[in-house]
């Protein structure tokens, strides 16, 4: 069996928060593929289905973010589902809207929710980090994240979130790259470029080389030998060949 926990926080009030991505990766996955109605168990809404030929849990905490992990670590333990089983679905500020990132453990990057998993699960399970963006300054964090998606949001969220789903299997299957790719595709291609990515170098002219111009450029002109200009400077500087 795996695990899927989607993160967030329970309640209308927080259905549409940008936090809250976790959960609504979770619904559309449900909405798509044959799973048990949600239920309440292990402090958090459940569903059980089959995807890629394995048993998949699905997990949404309602202990509220912080207390995420006390909700995956109870299902975990009543499963015997190993840490490398379990996927955690979050919002990620450091990536770019609609960007996604998948690896297996690593730091929590000051997600509280993430601090509660590898607190109760260990740290080794793997983590499908899908970007919000940062709104640019420390103190505008909590509004930004508890704050909703906007209209504007939905060019992207929607296309990720369904692709996600469509693509469920491979994340089954520990296919990374491929769903990261499929992803990609669904936000648009080429994937935006992350915040502190250089900007592509400017094409150099077609022609010579660089050291070519270089060359050229660095090269004396040559003097007229013969004509007016030539006996003008032939006067005022004298006929070397004397």
């Amino acid at each position: 069996m795996l695990i899927f926990a989607g993160l967030g926080n329970p309640g209308p009030k927080y259905a549409g928060n940008r936090h809250n991505i976790g959960f609504m990766a979770l619904d559309a996955i449900h909405r798509r593929h044959p799973f048990s109605p949600w239920s309440k168990k292990f402090k958090a809404e459940i569903a059980e289905g089959d995807l890629g030929g394995e048993r998949v849990l699905l997990l949404k905490p309602q202990t509220f973010m912080n207390l995420s992990g006390e909700a995956v670590g109870e299902a975990m333990r009543f499963y015997k589902v190993p840490v490398g089983n379990v996927v955690a679905i979050y919002d990620e500020l450091d990536l770019v809207p609609g960007k996604a990132r998948l690896k297996t453990g690593g730091g929590h990057g000051g997600h509280n929710g993430i601090k509660s998993m590898d607190a109760h699960c260990g740290r080794d399970y793997r983590r499908l980090r899908l970007g919000i963006g940062h709104p640019g300054s420390k103190e505008q964090v909590e509004r930004h994240v508890l704050g909703d998606f906007s209209k504007a949001d939905r060019l992207w969220l929607e296309p990720l979130l369904q692709a996600l789903a469509d693509n469920a299997d491979m994340l089954v299957r520990a296919e990374d790259s491929q769903l990261m790719n499929k992803l990609a595709l669904a936000t648009g291609s080429p994937p935006p470029a992350e915040p502190g990515a250089k900007a592509p170098t400017a094409k150099k002219p077609a022609g010579q080389s660089h050291i070519r111009a270089a060359r050229n450029h660095a090269q004396p002109k040559i003097l007229p030998t013969t004509g007016p200009m030539a006996d003008m400077l032939k006067k005022m500087f004298g006929n070397k060949d004397d």
